[in-house]
């Protein structure tokens, strides 16, 4: 008898499996496909590793700023992939040692829930005592004729290509989209990216996003907002897309068109339903304890409603198995990173200055341009500004980066949100020089009136 069965091997999954195993739990995981779910396979490494090849390409691309001369100079997507591929099954490998090393039984397979308490999995049986929902989600297509026409794909088969298209639309401007359209900008493709709503990365800070959408132009990423896409033809070797925006029908050729419109949980097969699990358009209902209304199955991650991301599946798993054994934790949602591997990186923390708007708070802001920065200045990345929010006590509740490192640059503000820190302990906290991170430093100052330098407000 298992204290705790966990379906799915996502970041959710596997994490929430080590950590009960910690807490003495006889624990087992199955996972039908393989281990690290979409983070790993389809998604965040994957297009990580992309991102790097785009990295050193953009690097290349302006050696002349830095006195480095080289010729001859090419790049190989079918190389690339398989570099991709050789990083993915490494770190998978490394999943695979842990839960072994942990001695967490792995079952492969795909589970079905027979009642609670009770799994089959390709016809074996497994009693345990509690059972984790960790399946993860998978893309959502939009209702819009021509999606099934060859060429239209997902993300996940954008990982597969071998070659990058000379023309590429991207519907959805999402994170993945805007990620997925720096890189392959970056690889050569001719990118135009059309957005249904008014804005580019909808939940983003509105400045932040704003100057995201000014920075694609600055690359000649071609961006389309509040345009909904009407239908997809394929003519001869060319996909057509046909569009509208507030006063003109539009068309765009391309030899791809990626959906990026948005992901949904992947339940489906498991026999919720049949349970009486209850559900909230498509998400898993929970409660404080990530237990459904069916006691003994509890669900995490992109399963249930919140935020997609794959440290916020770790972290439910890591509460949700904590709580199980009486310890009293909760995931600090008010305190979520969220990076956009984009060029240039955009990484944030805590309150929008609109969600800030929304709650009433009397609030101020911050703001220290990289241009000032020597560090960025001397990289020759200038791009961006790091803007903090504090409320009325000069706690500080939001930082939005968009610039260099902003991904490693925002652990920082993680730290300063989740402990209610104010602008005070961001001050009296010496910053080392020059770094990248004085530049939080002075955006703390200045949402206090003190930056040292910035010119004086008047």
């Amino acid at each position: 008898m298992n204290d705790l069965a966990v379906i799915g091997g996502g970041p959710g999954g596997y994490i929430a499996a080590i950590r009960a195993r910690q807490l003495g739990m006889k624990v087992c995981l199955v996972e039908k496909d393989a281990l690290g779910g979409t983070c790993l396979n389809r998604g965040c490494i994957p297009t990580k590793a992309y991102y790097q090849n785009a990295v050193v390409l953009k690097t290349l691309a302006r050696l002349s700023e830095y006195s480095v001369k080289a010729d001859n100079i090419s790049f190989d997507l079918a190389g690339a992939h398989e570099r991709k591929d050789r990083v993915v099954v490494g770190l998978a490998t490394g999943i695979r040692d842990l839960l072994k090393a942990y001695r967490v039984e792995v079952v492969q397979g795909e589970a079905s829930i027979a009642a609670p308490g009770l799994l089959n999995v390709s016809g074996q049986e497994i009693k345990t005592k509690g059972i984790l929902v960790a399946t993860g989600s998978e893309p959502s297509l939009p209702a819009i004729p021509g999606t099934d026409v060859p060429g239209v794909i997902t993300s996940d088969d954008m990982l597969e290509l071998t070659a990058p298209p000379k023309r590429l639309v991207i519907i959805g401007g999402g994170v993945i989209g805007i990620e997925f359209a720096c890189i392959f900008n970056t690889f050569g493709s001719k990118v135009t990216v059309i957005e249904y709503q008014p804005d580019l990365l909808g939940n983003l800070d509105k400045e932040i996003a704003r100057r995201m959408g000014l920075f694609l132009r600055k690359q000649k990423i071609e961006v389309q907002t509040q345009t909904s896409v009407e239908r997809i033809e394929k003519q001869g070797d060319t996909l057509r897309v046909t569009a509208r925006d507030k006063r003109d029908s539009l068309a765009y050729e391309a030899e791809i068109v990626l959906l990026a419109t948005g992901r949904k949980p992947y339940t489906q097969g498991l026999g919720l339903e049949n349970l009486g699990v209850a559900f909230d358009r498509g998400f898993v209902k929970v409660d404080a304890n990530y237990e459904t209304n069916v006691p003994g199955i509890f669900a995490i991650g992109d399963a249930i409603r919140g935020p997609m991301l794959a440290h916020v599946a770790s972290e439910e798993g890591i509460v949700t198995v904590e709580r199980m054994t009486g310890r009293d934790n909760a995931v600090q949602y008010d305190a979520v990173p969220s990076c956009v591997f984009s060029f240039p990186e955009i990484a944030t923390v805590g309150l929008s200055q609109e969600e800030a708007q929304i709650r009433g708070m009397v609030f101020k802001t911050g703001k220290f341009p990289f241009a000032a920065n020597g560090k960025a200045v001397a990289m020759g990345e200038t791009d961006g500004l790091v803007k903090v929010i504090a409320d009325d006590q000069d706690q500080i509740v939001g930082v939005h980066i968009i610039g260099p490192h902003a991904s490693d640059l925002v652990q920082e503000g993680s730290v300063i949100v989740r402990n209610h820190l104010a602008i005070s302990d961001v001050a009296n906290t010496i910053h080392p020089h020059p770094t990248l991170g004085e530049a939080l430093l002075e955006a703390a100052l200045d949402a206090g009136g003190q930056a040292l330098h910035l010119q004086p407000r008047r």
